[in-house]
C-alpha cells in the first residue's frame, strides 16, 4: 500500500470514529407537524412550503453526521418559486414531469443542506 492510500484510509478511520445520530425528539415532530398543517389549513395550502422548510430545519438541526451537525438553508420562497415552475413543467408536458417532482425535490433538498460551521 502506498504511503498517500495509508493517508487515505487513516482519514477514513479517524472521520467513522465520529459518531452520526438524530437528537430530535417524537413531541417536538408532533408539534412542528401540528403547526405546519395549521399554517397550510388557514392559508389554504399558499403557505405549505414554509410548512415544508420548516420540517426540514428541523431534520437538519436535529442530525449529526461523522460529529458534524447540519443545517437546513432553503427557504420558503424559493421552494414557492420552484413548485411554480414545476407545476408548470407538469401543465406543459401533460403530466409527464410530475414523475421527476420527487427528484426534483431531492435534489432541492440536498443543494440547501449543508454542514455546521
Amino acid at each position: 500500500m502506498s504511503e498517500s492510500n495509508g493517508k487515505v484510509l487513516q482519514n477514513y478511520s479517524a472521520e467513522s470514529e465520529e459518531q452520526s445520530y438524530f437528537d430530535g425528539g417524537l413531541l417536538q415532530y408532533i408539534g412542528w407537524s401540528i403547526l405546519g398543517f395549521l399554517v397550510t389549513v388557514c392559508t389554504l395550502g399558499i403557505c405549505y412550503p414554509w410548512s415544508i422548510t420548516m420540517i426540514l430545519g428541523w431534520k437538519a438541526r436535529h442530525t449529526v453526521i461523522n460529529g458534524r451537525r447540519l443545517v437546513f438553508t432553503g427557504s420558503a420562497i424559493g421552494l414557492f418559486g420552484n413548485w411554480i415552475k414545476w407545476w408548470l413543467l407538469c401543465v406543459i408536458t401533460l403530466g409527464i414531469y410530475s414523475f421527476w417532482l420527487f427528484i426534483a425535490m431531492e435534489k432541492w433538498k440536498t443543494k440547501h443542506t449543508i454542514f455546521a460551521h
